[in-house]
């Protein structure tokens, strides 16, 4: 497994309210459940993982309290992982179905995963100069994987922030011409395809509005297109 993990990405304070935020969720014991409170959480900025020649980049939205915001990788740890990897895994995309912790042995192929936001917001829900402040991050990741062909994005935030990075990197998009919609690929005169899908999070999963079924054959869809 490879990361890109730059040490100002580690020592990112940009947002202090997120700061605040991912530390005390990692420090305090009042705030991290009971089932963890032996192990070290991570507590940092999470970066993105996977392959260097990835031709796919999934992005999602922001690590979880106790998933990436505990165990320092994307969807590692939590219920939307437990979604992703199996799905990931059946599609020839990862090297195993688990995805526990930094040291379990995760492998991806063709594909690199990341987010939109790197520190865990409060309620899951993030400003929009949050987002604008970590989108040089997101650049990071794209101007180091030069083998992409798509952007597979996870619910409408990751959606609209792909969208933001085109526009500051100068390409003229009219966001309103390019709405979400699970399985609509988004197409653009100078830049990556962007694949939508619905965000793999448990209330996603488990009220049925994204099925395994549904899932597997959008990430078929994103095979075929690259």
């Amino acid at each position: 497994m490879c990361q890109l993990n730059p040490k100002e990405l580690a020592n990112c304070h940009k947002c202090p309210r997120l700061v605040i935020h991912r530390e005390a969720v990692a420090k305090k014991e009042i705030m991290r459940r009971k089932i963890y409170k032996e192990q070290t959480y991570w507590g940092k900025p999470v970066p993105g993982f996977g392959d260097l020649n990835a031709q796919i980049l999934l992005l999602g939205l922001a690590p979880g309290a106790h998933g990436s915001n505990r165990t320092g990788r994307m969807f590692t740890g939590d219920a939307s992982g437990d979604f992703l990897f199996p799905a990931l895994y059946k599609a020839g995309l990862a090297s195993q179905a688990n995805s526990d912790n930094l040291g379990d042995g995760m492998q991806l192929y063709k594909l690199w995963i990341t987010a939109a936001a790197r520190c865990v917001p409060p309620a899951n829900k993030l400003l929009r100069n949050e987002l604008l402040n970590c989108q040089s991050w997101l650049e990071y990741d794209f101007n180091h994987l030069k083998e992409l062909k798509l952007v597979l994005v996870l619910g409408a935030i990751a959606h609209d922030s792909y969208l933001e990075l085109l526009k500051s990197r100068g390409n003229k998009i009219i966001k309103n011409k390019y709405k979400f919609a699970h399985g609509k690929v988004h197409y653009f005169a100078n830049a990556l395809p962007m694949l939508d899908s619905y965000h793999v999070s448990f209330q996603n999963t488990n009220t049925g509005k994204l099925t395994s079924q549904m899932f597997a054959e959008l990430l078929a869809q994103a095979i075929a297109l690259v």
